[in-house]
């Protein structure tokens, strides 16, 4: 068995390299990835601006030749491009890459990188290939073709069309009118659909009547949706596409783009490039303080301040992006955030350390568990017929990012059962059909997440992650469940996919996308510091506890190693944002190698001297 106290030691290392990541105001803030993709809309949104706007301005050129020759050193050997520097060539971003290149004129001037692109898009299908990456979901595949469009790449008649007519009805209407696109993406369904119209109108009188009526209608929904920061979802890509649709369509001077155009302006990279979205700071937060409250021996970081920052981060009002109600957590505290189903429940575990540990007076204790009950009775709004939660939206569930997702169920779960004292016991049946969405979800031992993915992975899928997060709401629920007097699914479920997740682990002794999965460039299984520490977490809510679990021995050598040697903050691209677009964060790799370290201390009860006490895990139940 692995030596307790160099677990201990490495957790420490760990913790304090977290600690120090934080926010002088007490918060984490992080910081997402660079992205070839996001740097390409960016160009192309402000080139169209540039030519079509009465108000010419130098520091957008600069803006663009600074992008332009990010893209140009970031293309790969395959002659494609990748969301992040870490990321493999995919079709998306080299389309984007070679829009953005050629709206600027230095597709032209670099005739060798022109070349080697589009041998890259032939051998991925072209056009059709493109489509097939993203099937039925238009959420993407529809701006990049516009973007293509619009820099003379490609016949408007291969672009689809988009209903933008369909904003001009309630909120409430759009999961029964089947949307080709994600609930988050009404700008795009907007902007991109009326750029489409404007270019290549249909050929039907009275299709073209009823959509030139509804233009304008549509349109101001693109302003009642925009957030004070002008970044539709603080997405650099999102917000993009509605720029350059509306400066190819004669609005290049609107509020709407010029507010877009402030939000892309200010959020540029020294290096020329754009991030995927500004930041993460609500997320990235709550994970740190739950990594950081799995050892009770350390409450410094329940401060006052991380606390009234987190309560002020709860929605107050009605979104106007999804509709949603008030009392959830997006997954920053900026403008552009909208609520969602897994920063809610991070906050709710977040908040019920603060309310347990935190050195706070009753009438501090009596705001906590208000906004805790009010984020608990949002969850429960959103969950769906089936039993699981979506990200946003109740009932849409047409596309792949608006259905349950295990993940989202696991942590949804883990966050009501922690305030299980404050929930009325008429919801407790709804906790039971969460139960059995698991139950029902889990294929071969494992469960696969909405918005996490590995890109080694034939599909792009992550089981390890999924697994993992289900595991640890098996961990942190069992004590309770009893109470709910209700049968659930038995205990072989959490059994069968902790000896699932066992088998994937590599030679090395850590984990990647899975023992079946070879890395092209490395010729060997890759093992990453997010993916490792998350195995390790899952193979911890066995009840074997340290002992007698070689897997175990091996793969907590491996991350105390990493720890060691400082390479544990090395990042992966394992994160989603929508449609495939990957990126990675700063701090996944810490928070994650803390929060394994912490769960690994906890099973054998290392004390500072190092001394075993006992073991934890998931217990048998009927």
């Amino acid at each position: 068995m692995i030596d307790p106290a160099r677990i201990r030691a490495a957790y420490e290392i760990a913790k304090q390299d977290l600690l120090n990541q934080r926010d002088p105001s007490g918060h984490w803030i992080g910081q997402l990835s660079t992205s070839s993709l996001s740097t390409a809309t960016a160009v192309s949104a402000l080139q169209l601006v540039l030519r079509n706007s009465s108000q010419n301005s130098d520091a957008d050129a600069a803006l663009i030749r600074g992008g332009v020759d990010y893209l140009l050193s970031h293309q790969n050997e395959d002659g494609g491009w990748g969301d992040t520097d870490l990321s493999y060539s995919n079709i998306a971003t080299t389309m984007l890459s070679v829009a953005a290149l050629t709206l600027t004129g230095d597709a032209e001037k670099n005739p060798s990188v022109l070349s080697a692109a589009n041998r890259y898009i032939e051998q991925k299908g072209g056009i059709p290939g493109l489509r097939a990456r993203y099937g039925k979901d238009k959420t993407f595949a529809v701006p990049i073709l516009t973007n293509y469009a619009l820099a003379g790449l490609v016949d408007w008649k291969e672009v689809a069309p988009l209903p933008f007519e369909a904003a001009v009805l309630p909120q409430s209407f759009y999961k029964f009118i089947q949307l080709p696109v994600v609930s988050y993406a009404i700008p795009a369904l907007v902007g991109i659909g009326q750029a489409k119209y404007y270019h290549d109108k249909p050929w039907n009188p009275l299709l073209r009547l009823i959509r030139g009526a509804t233009f304008n209608p549509a349109a101001k929904v693109l302003t009642k949706m925009q957030p004070e920061s002008g970044g539709y979802l603080e997405a650099i890509p999102l917000t993009s596409f509605v720029v350059m649709s509306l400066a190819a369509t004669g609005r290049a001077d609107s509020e709407v783009a010029r507010n877009g155009l402030r939000f892309i302006r200010e959020s540029v990279r020294p290096d020329g490039s754009w991030p995927i979205d500004t930041n993460l700071a609500t997320w990235v937060t709550t994970l740190s303080i739950n990594a950081l409250s799995v050892l009770e021996d350390d409450n410094a970081h329940l401060s006052r301040d991380s606390l009234e920052w987190l309560l002020d981060c709860q929605t107050k009002d009605i979104h106007p992006f999804t509709g949603a109600a008030p009392g959830a957590w997006g997954w920053t505290d900026l403008s552009g955030s909208v609520p969602d189903a897994d920063d809610t429940p991070g906050a709710l575990l977040a908040l019920r350390h603060f309310h347990d540990r935190g050195n706070f007076d009753d009438a501090t204790r009596q705001r906590i568990r208000a906004a805790a009950q009010n984020g608990c009775r949002w969850l429960f709004d959103l969950q769906n017929s089936d039993g699981g939660w979506p990200t946003f939206c109740r009932g849409w569930g047409t596309q792949p990012f608006d259905r349950s997702g295990s993940d989202l169920t696991a942590h949804a779960l883990r966050g009501l059962f922690a305030w299980f004292d404050e929930l009325d016991p008429r919801e407790y049946p709804k906790l039971i059909k969460g139960k059995w969405y698991l139950f029902d979800r889990q294929s071969a031992g494992s469960w696969l997440p909405l918005w996490f993915g590995n890109q080694d992975r034939a599909e792009e899928d992550n089981p390890i992650y999924g697994t993992a997060k289900v595991l640890n709401y098996f961990r942190d629920t069992h004590e309770i469940e009893y109470q709910l007097k209700t049968p659930s699914p038995p205990s072989i479920v959490p059994k069968n996919a902790i000896r699932w997740l066992a088998a994937q682990q590599n030679e090395d002794g850590g984990f990647g996308g899975g023992k079946s999965v070879l890395t092209g460039t490395q010729g060997r299984y890759e093992s990453t510091v997010e993916e490792t520490a998350l195995a390790i977490e899952g193979l911890l809510c066995d009840d074997k506890g340290l002992e007698n679990h070689p897997e175990l021995d091996r793969a907590l050598d491996w991350l105390c190693h990493r720890v060691e040697e400082n390479s544990h903050i090395e990042c992966s691209p394992i994160g989603f944002y929508f449609s495939k677009l990957w990126y990675y964060e700063k701090l996944y790799p810490r928070i994650l190698t803390v929060s394994a370290l912490a769960y690994a201390c906890k099973a054998a009860q290392v004390s500072a001297s190092g001394n075993v006490l006992s073991g934890s895990g998931i217990r048998e139940s009927s």
